[in-house]
């Protein structure tokens, strides 16, 4: 494992993944992107997981994004970007992909191929003074195609269009608005949020918040319900932990998922 990626187990259900560059605000470069991508793809087939919350190390900055010194040597041409594009789309994939519930524990910057990441996160939780954008046009430089599709699923195509014409950096409060953060809360209490917000969702039933995810993803790719997600809707009834739920619910006690 990388030291520049980090895995922290908190529990058996509950992990925590940390970009780990702060002496550069945990700026990215080709080989964290595919450690990245490698860390969830992994995660992704652990089955007692309920929850992964991803940050940045420092307390400073979530990512700024990549690191522009690496452009000389690894995105100076389009066959060049075009190469490098493949393993960080296929990061990005891999953390929307995730089956697992996701949580972006933003403090500080979160900007460019950062809130790319972030947007890829089911949940996003930032500091007042967090800041965002994509400023990529003062480079010259296009948002691909791919990552601007995550964009537009976090927020709008006017809103996307809006934060990509103007490159501005705004604020918590205007990343509210705009849908790119569930939730913005005092700098010092961003850590706090975030790990109540992953034990609510670790005490629930884990297969339940598999399917919700599951279900919402497969909406959201074809514009409608279909039978075959529809139909699966009705297997939570054939589990384990409905009976658990139903019966604490039943006796006024707190249930104890177990998974099946």
């Amino acid at each position: 494992m990388s030291k520049l990626i980090k895995v922290n187990k908190k529990n058996k259900h509950l992990v925590e993944v940390v970009i780990n560059r702060p002496e550069k605000l945990n700026a990215m470069t080709k080989p964290m992107w595919i450690e990245l991508g490698k860390v969830f793809k992994k995660l992704s087939k652990n089955n007692n997981l309920r929850c992964i919350i991803i940050r940045g190390e420092g307390g400073k900055s979530f990512s700024p994004g990549n690191d522009i010194g690496e452009f000389k040597k690894q995105r100076s041409s389009s066959k060049l970007a075009k190469s490098y594009g493949k393993f960080l789309h296929g990061t990005l994939g891999a953390i929307f992909d995730c089956p697992i519930p996701t949580i972006a524990l933003i403090e500080g910057i979160c900007v460019g191929g950062g809130l790319e990441i972030a947007g890829c996160c089911d949940i996003r939780i930032c500091g007042k003074n967090s800041r965002f954008g994509v400023p990529i046009k003062r480079l010259g430089l296009t948002m691909a195609a791919k990552e601007l599709e995550v964009l537009l699923k976090v927020t709008n195509y006017t809103t996307a269009m809006e934060i990509l014409f103007e490159g501005r950096i705004f604020g918590a409060d205007e990343a509210f608005q705009k849908r790119l953060v569930n939730r913005v809360v005092n700098d010092k209490d961003v850590e706090k949020e975030a790990y109540k917000s992953a034990e609510l969702i670790c005490e629930g039933a884990p297969k339940v918040a598999r399917w919700h995810k599951q279900f919402a993803r497969n909406i959201l790719k074809n514009g409608k319900v279909t039978e075959k997600i529809n139909n699966l809707g009705y297997k939570c009834y054939d589990t384990q932990d409905f009976k658990i739920g139903y019966q604490s619910f039943l006796n006024k006690t707190k249930p104890k998922f177990k998974n099946k």
